[in-house]
């Protein structure tokens, strides 16, 4: 069991075990969520991490293709109507 204290500006550092479990590094955010059972520290998601999550081995398109490709789509909706 992890714990740390409270100073008087009410700060605390997170335990290492507690920052390891959630992947936090420094300059990281944390959200605190207030439950009926007690509080909850979520990690706050940052694009940066995003970076190459996705994998795509297609072949790219241009903006027009891609917009052609919405405007079709929305053609389709409209005939489904």
């Amino acid at each position: 069991m992890a714990e740390s204290s409270i100073t008087k500006k009410g700060q605390t550092t997170l335990p290492k075990s507690v920052r390891e479990f959630l992947g936090l590094r420094a300059g990281d955010k944390v959200r605190y969520f207030i439950a009926d059972d007690g509080v909850r520290i979520v990690p706050v998601g940052s694009v940066k991490r995003l970076c190459g999550a996705l994998q795509y081995d297609g072949s790219t398109v241009t903006l027009e293709e891609m917009e052609q490709a919405i405007a079709d789509g929305a053609c389709e909706g409209n005939d489904r109507a």
